[in-house]
């Protein structure tokens, strides 16, 4: 998996030059880490794949985590089965949700964003605080129907992408959606 998170971030940042600062963490784990990259016992930092749904009334949706009691984008930990990125993001989706990933269209093989950060301690699942380096891929679809995986998610909803407040994945959702 190191092989692809390297041509991923590669691709990524050819086409956004300036986040390589930004990004400077992620580098220098995955250079440290190598195949343990996608390790959830990396505490360095690890990879997550995130999917930014988007419908055609430029919402996007968002799930409120159980555990981290914040409104998120579905996605998750890689898994040894994933075969890249955009497969986990849209398996963690449809895992998350209940969404048929036959009923959605990734934009592209590439992140529509990375973004870094802070996964606070869990004393329960003896994990340190660490940083998460979540690829977010961004889905198209018309689908509206969501059966939630209730161990993990307890709500969701349908925001206007000019309700995100990260940026830069607040002004991409929003071109995007144009």
């Amino acid at each position: 998996m190191a092989d692809h998170v390297r041509h991923t971030l590669d691709a990524y940042l050819s086409r956004h030059p300036d986040e390589k600062d930004r990004l400077s963490v992620l580098i220098e784990v995955l250079d440290a880490a190598d195949d343990t990259i996608a390790s959830r016992k990396e505490f360095r930092g690890h990879i997550t794949a995130g999917a930014v749904l988007l419908r055609p009334d430029g919402r996007v949706l968002q799930i409120e985590h159980k555990a981290l009691r914040k409104w998120l984008l579905p996605g998750g930990h890689t898994e040894d089965a994933d075969t890249s990125l955009l497969d986990a993001a849209l398996r963690e989706l449809a895992e998350e949700t209940g969404i048929d990933p036959e009923s959605v269209e990734p934009d592209s093989g590439l992140p529509l964003d990375i973004d870094v950060h802070t996964i606070p301690a869990n004393d329960a699942k003896g994990e340190p605080e660490h940083p998460h380096f979540d690829f977010r891929f961004l889905f198209r679809t018309t689908a509206d129907a969501v059966v939630l995986q209730e161990e993990e998610v307890t709500d969701y909803g349908w925001t206007f992408a000019d309700m995100l407040t990260a940026e830069p994945l607040r002004s991409r959702v929003l071109a995007a959606a144009r």
